[in-house]
């Protein structure tokens, strides 16, 4: 649990999925269908503005039956968005995720984004973690470790 963030986005990857907040909801839709992804970050002249998530698109365009084609991102993302750095463990970000009630973080090291951490991203890391002890355990426990 002590394991930084770096350690998950090493092994994901850093790759950040963008949109500028002049496109339309069904861009950033499309966008994020593509890539398969719940989130993408909102980025206006390379400096993070929001984050447009799954959340949005049901809370701010489904739910107010708000035009998809003609609403803007900037409209309905969210704005002031929560980062962490890559040296946060994975327990101070499950934290975050359970006190702020979001699913999404953009990593950010020294103002530059390096990027994106997911609640799933940390579930499978803690499952792949809680496997190998399990597998180490078994083998300590059956004796298939060589003298």
């Amino acid at each position: 649990m002590n394991t930084p963030i770096s350690a998950i986005l090493d092994r994901k990857g850093r790759s950040v999925f963008s949109v500028l907040p002049a496109m339309t909801v069904t861009e950033a839709v499309a966008e994020m269908n593509r890539h398969r992804v719940g989130s993408v970050l909102v980025l206006d002249g390379g400096r993070l503005v929001g984050i447009f998530t799954e959340r949005d698109v049901l809370r701010r365009v489904v739910g107010p039956a708000v035009d998809p084609m003609r609403t803007r991102v900037s409209e309905v993302m969210t704005p002031g968005v929560i980062t962490i750095s890559p040296d946060a463990t994975i327990e101070q970000t499950m934290v975050l995720f359970t006190e702020k009630r979001c699913r999404h973080l953009p990593v950010v090291e020294h103002g530059r984004l390096v990027g994106t951490i997911s609640i799933g991203d940390i579930t499978r890391w803690m499952a792949d973690a809680h496997r190998a002890e399990a597998e180490h355990l078994k083998n300590y426990i059956t004796g298939g470790f060589p003298t």
